[in-house]
């Protein structure tokens, strides 16, 4: 009996209905419709894999190492599966269903000791939220490479959603276009004083100063985002409006500011700790200061995150429907004024990375190597479903610190901000 022929009766029994995806395996054989996307394992290790870590973790893993493949596009697979799966039961095999797995598994001879985790895994340790823990998480995913993220980001090395609007459908115009946006929105001019919590590369930084006249206290806990931050700046000869740092947010102390902005950095703050950020902010503001956050939120039942996004992506990340933000954000003093959904542009912007990837695939596995580019091709595909698909959204809040009396110092209408007249 072929390996596809002992497999396909154990899946349509864990999936509780036929195979909605075509399986070929080691051997040659398949099964499975004709037309559905196409899952290959490629050796018995895959299953191993599975076996030993049942569930997303596992097909991850074997995705990562090359042991099982999708052919085609990728993003477009994992949708059509998981549409056909929708209402089914669970995916991860109960405990009646052990035995005959392993007896399957041995007659396909994929027992075997537990295969090695592919590399790209975050190794953390501490207190949650604690200093060090923070740090060594952000230096997880973000001093990666910056050869690596300025060739996928694209010019403005802005690792955050863009703001595609009929004049913006290029990723960097559209990264200027959410950049000059959130300017617009925090009112800022010559002068104004703007600290930006979790800078990135530096990308608003630079914006904010050079067509806004800003001076802005840039703060990132990345090493390698806080050399191009410095050397971006210091090219484009703004080192007196622009002084960025390497500096935890809790260490920040020097306000009051006219504006704060924190573009999706929120999400690493932890809820617990959420009350608190909030709070500060409120305190770096000087009363009638604009904060504008722009940040991932989940929908109200769905857990956002999960076991691939904690073990390889962003470990601690939290998300947490908008309105709950909202409501943190108001309990610490400020006023919420605007919240604007961003959701359908953040798959767009998913999508133009990937594409990047896929284009300029070659010299991405010189530069990083294959197992991290396939890495990298699966959090794309499946980050650009999520917010699709409404897993996830993403949204602009901003916000004022209240002034004596209870001004706030913001415009009545959001007209100007979109150069509307209303």
């Amino acid at each position: 009996m072929t390996a596809a022929a002992r497999l396909e009766p154990l899946l349509t029994g864990l999936l509780d209905g036929p195979l909605p995806f075509r399986l070929r395996t080691w051997d040659g054989s398949a099964a499975g419709p004709a037309d559905g996307p196409v899952v290959v394992l490629r050796n018995r290790r895959a299953l191993r894999r599975l076996l030993w870590q049942p569930g997303e973790l596992g097909l991850a893993d074997a995705y990562i190492t090359g042991d099982l493949d999708v052919e085609g596009d990728l993003a477009g697979s994992l949708g059509a599966v998981r549409t056909a799966l929708a209402g089914r039961g669970p995916v991860r095999p109960s405990a009646r269903d052990w035995p005959a797995l392993l007896a399957a598994a041995a007659r396909l001879g994929v027992l075997g000791p537990r295969p090695v985790p592919p590399d790209g895994r975050a190794r953390v340790g501490g207190a949650l939220h604690s200093r060090s823990r923070d740090r060594a998480v952000i230096s997880h995913h973000y001093d990666l490479s910056n050869a690596f993220y300025t060739m996928l980001l694209g010019p403005a090395t802005a690792y955050s959603c863009a703001y595609w609007t009929p004049g913006a459908d290029t990723l960097h115009a559209a990264q200027t276009a959410k950049f000059d946006l959130v300017c617009r929105k925090l009112g800022l001019g010559p002068g104004s004083r703007l600290l930006d919590v979790g800078c990135g590369w530096g990308a608003l930084a630079l914006h904010a100063a050079r067509n806004h006249g800003a001076r802005v206290t840039a703060v990132t806990l990345s090493a390698r985002q806080h050399d191009h931050a410095t050397a971006a700046v210091a090219e484009a000869g703004l080192g007196d409006r622009i002084e960025v740092r390497l500096q935890d947010y809790r260490e920040l102390a020097d306000g009051p500011y006219d504006a704060v902005s924190c573009i999706e950095m929120g999400e690493h703050v932890g809820d617990n700790r959420y009350p608190q950020f909030a709070a500060q902010l409120h305190g770096l503001l000087r009363p009638g200061g604009r904060l504008l956050v722009q940040q991932m939120s989940r929908g109200a039942h769905a857990p956002g995150g999960g076991a691939f996004i904690e073990t390889y992506i962003a470990p601690d990340m939290s998300m947490r429907p908008v309105g709950a933000t909202v409501a943190m954000l108001e309990e610490a003093g400020l006023e919420v004024r605007n919240v604007e959904a961003m959701r359908e542009h953040y798959a767009r912007t998913i999508d133009a990375w990937h594409d990047t990837l896929m284009q300029r695939l070659p010299e991405f596995t010189a530069l990083v190597g294959e197992p991290t580019v396939r890495l990298w091709r699966l959090y794309l595909a499946g980050s650009s479903l999520a917010f699709a698909e409404r897993r996830m959204g993403v949204d602009q809040i901003l916000a004022v610190r209240p002034a004596a009396g209870g001004a706030s110092g913001a415009p009545a209408s959001p007209a100007q901000w979109y150069g509307e007249s209303r």
